[in-house]
């Protein structure tokens, strides 16, 4: 396969997917789009193993804009995304985040909040005894406050969204190809030339999109490009429990676990230790780390949970900017036709169309226009600009 594109998107997931779809639904984009996807079953998918949740309360204004964005365009997705007759259906459901506080953290939470709320986003504080009477199966004795936005935040169907990304591309013109990319020539040390395959072929691109997830860096340093992005192992478990827990949001915990319904069971996890050697691309599941730290957190903060039975886990991996936890988007400084949408942190599933959307700006007009996404550029790792994201 030798032949040529306007545009070759590497990372067939939901931002490489999202991406081609905005791009080729835009009036004033007329070029070829290919996206490359090295596993077109979509099983290893970090999108397909996402937990898939949509938040606003970050604690920066350009990661707060992202979410704004992607919420609204959720909730349209049923129409936007259809393809003929047929709606997409993202099962979107927003019960909530509920980020739990300890007095220790009390007032960097009320300063997120300061900040949320001038970004135009309702969050409210729910002071120690009024959770309790909100969430009464909740343990709150050892909490200050919890940070609780309802209406804009919650979970979806992620594989739903991009498989719905993917089929609307496909629609509008976009050619998806099932193999690897084993290399990147470079026209000059400024821009690259052909996207080597690991079929044989070889594509000619007037532009390179590096949407691949976990495997960025490696894409990255075919272009002679450094990128702070590595593979990141989250486990997911289920699990199900003979206690009434009603009105249940995403609960971010004090302890660093997350929780939250899917049906009648319950899913959770909690980031990996930090002092673990850095993770590969393997997918088993670390058993461990629900045991020894899961388990007595969930009891501690939800009482009902102590009796609750694991049933099944899966792992998956985020793409870690070890940076700063945030998005790498934008044209690489050096290679010019070597534009960067990754390293999102476990952002990438709620942030994927916000994504989309401002690099099909930026390649169709040379610039941002439905929302701007220049804080997130690469040259804010050079600089040491940091966006700092964290729950706690």
């Amino acid at each position: 396969m030798d032949t040529s594109y306007d545009v070759v998107i590497v990372g067939g997931g939901v931002v490489g997917s999202s991406i081609a779809y905005f791009l080729s639904a835009n009036p004033d984009f007329d070029g070829s789009i290919a996206v490359i996807e090295r596993d077109p079953s979509y099983t290893a998918s970090s999108s397909s193993l996402s937990t898939s949740a949509i938040r606003q309360q970050f604690g920066t204004p350009p990661n707060i804009a992202m979410s704004k964005f992607s919420i609204d365009f959720l909730r349209e997705a049923g129409t936007r995304l259809a393809v003929g007759d047929e709606l997409a259906d993202i099962g979107l459901h927003q019960p909530g985040y509920l980020v739990l506080a300890p007095p220790e953290r009390a007032e960097a939470q009320r300063a997120k909040n300061r900040v949320q709320r001038g970004m135009g986003v309702d969050i409210a504080l729910i002071e120690q005894a009024d959770l309790a009477r909100r969430f009464p199966w909740l343990n709150t004795q050892d909490l200050a406050l919890g940070s609780f936005g309802l209406g804009s935040e919650g979970w979806f169907d992620g594989p739903g969204l991009m498989q719905a990304f993917r089929r609307k591309a496909r629609a509008q013109g976009v050619d998806y190809v099932a193999t690897t990319v084993t290399g990147l020539a470079m026209a000059s040390p400024r821009k690259v030339g052909d996207v080597v395959l690991g079929n044989g072929g070889r594509i000619s691109a007037g532009t390179v999109i590096n949407a691949a997830g976990p495997w960025s860096a490696g894409i990255a340093g075919m272009a002679g490009v450094e990128l702070p992005v590595v593979p990141s192992k989250r486990c997911v478990f289920v699990f199900e429990t003979p206690a009434r827990i009603e009105n249940c949001p995403f609960v971010f915990d004090t302890s660093g676990f997350w929780l939250r319904p899917e049906g009648h069971l319950f899913l959770c996890g909690i980031p990996p230790v930090r002092e673990n050697e850095p993770d590969d691309f393997g997918l088993d599941v670390d058993y461990d780390l629900f045991d020894e730290l899961i388990w007595p957190a969930l009891a501690h903060r939800v009482p009902g949970f102590e009796q609750l039975r694991m049933l099944r886990a899966w792992a998956g991996l985020y793409e870690y900017n070890t940076f700063d936890h945030s998005g790498i988007i934008g044209r690489h400084p050096e290679v010019s036709n070597f534009v960067l949408a990754t390293g999102f942190s476990g952002h990438g599933m709620m942030h994927a169309a916000a994504t989309g959307s401002g690099v099909g700006d930026l390649i169709a007009y040379g610039d941002y226009r439905s929302i701007d996404l220049s804080a997130f550029r690469y040259e804010r790792i050079a600089s040491g600009q940091p966006i700092e994201e964290h729950v706690y």
